[in-house]
Parts: structure tokens; C-alpha cells; sequence
């Protein structure tokens, strides 16, 4: 291979790592958008059973009830909302760790391939080790709220 050859295989290589890396933030903006109209969505359907509510109230104590059933079911939904949202945030990032780990190891394997090395020494797996850090520490803060909430 001559030194153009292996220059033009090189940036290739590090152009399509700059590319799947791209991809896995839109991809991972995409889902922030979806979950977020899901949420919208949802927001919409309570304030139309609230509305409802309402309207079908045909007493002043009805009517005084409202408020105080508004208020729990809002704080049951938040309680909810805020567990799923961990739950899609955890998701979220390990899929990305995932996808940046194998664009890593593509490029990694391509950029040895353009400079004609068989095998050039592994990366550390440090994407690995990172994510299992970080969802270590979010199931351990996860299992210590609802440890406290259930037990307070």
C-alpha cells in the first residue's frame, strides 16, 4: 500500500466513525422526541378528564372535591411518570454506549485494515466499563428511593 492509499483509507475510516456517531445522536434525540409527545399526549387526556370532571359536577360539594381528587391523582401520575422517565433515560444511554462502542470498534478495525495491521492491540474497553458504572450507580440510587419511599 502506498502512503495515498493508506491516507484516503484512513480518513475514510474516521469519516464513517464521525458519521455512525451522528446517527446514534439523532437516533437518540429521536427517542427524547417520542417520549416527550407521549408525555405531551398524556398531559392533554388529563386536563380533558379534568375538564370533564367538571362538567359533570352537579353539586357545590362535587364541585369543592375536584380540587383535592386533582391533586392526587396528579401526584400518583407524577410518581409514575418520574420512575418510567429513569427507567427510558437508563435505556436510553446504554443504547448509546452500545452503538458508540461497536462505531468504536468498526473504526478501530478499518483504521488497522488501511494501514495493512492485522491486529493493532485492543482499545480498553472503557465505553464497557463506564456504562456499567454508570447503570450500577442508577440502579443503586433507584433501589434506594423506593426503598425510602416504601418504607416511609
Amino acid at each position: 500500500m502506498n502512503t495515498e492509499t493508506v491516507s484516503l483509507n484512513l480518513l475514510k475510516a474516521t469519516l464513517e466513525l464521525q458519521l455512525r456517531v451522528h446517527r446514534l445522536v439523532q437516533e437518540s434525540g429521536q427517542q427524547w422526541l417520542e417520549n416527550a409527545t407521549h408525555a405531551g399526549n398524556e398531559g392533554i387526556a388529563e386536563a380533558s378528564a379534568e375538564i370533564e370532571g367538571l362538567l359533570d359536577a352537579e353539586t357545590w360539594q362535587e364541585l369543592a372535591t375536584l380540587p383535592v381528587q386533582a391533586f392526587w391523582r396528579q401526584l400518583q401520575l407524577r410518581v409514575g411518570d418520574t420512575r418510567a422517565l429513569t427507567q427510558v433515560v437508563v435505556n436510553n444511554q446504554m443504547a448509546f454506549i452500545q452503538g458508540l462502542q461497536q462505531a468504536i470498534q468498526h473504526w478501530q478495525k478499518s483504521a488497522s485494515e488501511a494501514v495493512g495491521q492485522d491486529a493493532l492491540l485492543p482499545l480498553p474497553d472503557t465505553l464497557k466499563q463506564w456504562g456499567a458504572a454508570w447503570s450500577a450507580k442508577q440502579e443503586k440510587d433507584s433501589s434506594s428511593k423506593t426503598g425510602g419511599r416504601d418504607g416511609g
